[in-house]
């Protein structure tokens, strides 16, 4: 790091802590020149996310979308908020590891739609129906008898599913 009084291109880190919550980290540095000491910060780069819609318009990942659409696809589940902030964390975290700039919507409902699987099967199937805009109603039926070709629903899913009260006759 070059020293900001003298400009000499190496110093030595005196001291290193965490800053803001975790995201930084501070360092205390010496220059080997002029032995005066100054502080840098170091921080993860945060690589802007975009999303390729289908007619090929670019826009700005917005993570409140994921949320929004969780929570529409589990509207009246028993699902806590708490646990589609996490499904929209997992969701955000798998599309920046892949360390693309830009990611196609398609592939974004596609994570979604792995997550739901696990979470909930009426919310993955509310979500598929209007993501994959089924036509008719054997497209409806072909995914949910892939639906339960799949692998049984976690313990937590039918924990949750049971501990639903039963619906009362006379509408909700």
């Amino acid at each position: 790091m070059r020293c900001p009084f003298c400009d000499y291109p190496d110093s030595k880190v005196i001291d290193s802590r965490a800053a803001e919550e975790g995201n930084s980290i501070r360092r205390r540095r010496e220059c080997l020149q002029c032995a005066k000491r100054f502080t840098t910060y170091e921080m993860i780069e945060d690589l802007p996310l975009r999303v390729v819609k289908k007619d090929g318009r670019r826009m700005a990942f917005d993570r409140t979308k994921i949320l929004n659409g969780l929570m529409k696809a589990c509207e009246k589940r028993p699902i806590s908020l708490k646990t589609l902030e996490e499904t929209a964390d997992k969701v955000e975290k798998e599309l920046r590891n892949t360390m693309e700039r830009e990611i196609p919507s398609r592939v974004i409902g596609e994570v979604l739609m792995k997550y739901l699987k696990e979470l909930d099967h009426v919310a993955y199937v509310r979500f598929a129906s209007v993501y994959r805009e089924f036509t008719d109603i054997d497209n409806f039926m072909q995914e949910l008898e892939a639906l339960k070709r799949a692998k049984p629903m976690s313990e937590e899913s039918k924990v949750s599913a049971k501990s639903q009260p039963a619906k009362q006759e006379g509408g909700e």
